[in-house]
């Protein structure tokens, strides 16, 4: 019966960690990134085209479907840290699976966007 469990137990956490990483990139929320912003350490990537404005401190705008059309501006480094954000979410989510499927292993993606950040009242670079 022990034996059982414990089996069922260890069943149970492998399933759990691999559904967990299957997107091979992180979500995060506004309230993580400014706190991640507080002690930038990461290239910060807008995806969104058309463009219609920046969240305060982005290195780069690079468009949601060409990112390999600008593999020399992003890292050579493929566990160098990237955020990347868009209006809603769609755009940098795409990203993100492109840059994961490119070998990046270091990807996050800001959920909501900057509608979501412009709903927190946090201002926008025009």
């Amino acid at each position: 019966m022990k034996k059982t469990l414990l089996l069922a137990i260890l069943i149970l956490l492998f399933t759990l960690s691999a559904c967990g990483g299957e997107k091979g990139y992180t979500d995060i929320s506004i309230t993580e990134l400014q706190t991640m912003l507080e002690n930038k350490d990461f290239l910060f990537v807008n995806t969104h085209i058309p463009f219609a404005g920046d969240i305060p401190d982005t290195d780069l705008t690079i468009p949601y479907n060409q990112i390999n059309s600008y593999l020399g501006q992003l890292p050579a480094d493929k566990d160098a840290k990237i955020v990347l954000y868009c209006r809603s979410g769609s755009m940098s989510t795409d990203a993100a699976q492109q840059l994961v499927a490119l070998g990046y292993t270091n990807v996050y993606e800001l959920d909501g966007g900057f509608n979501a950040w412009k709903a927190a009242g946090l201002a926008m670079d025009n």
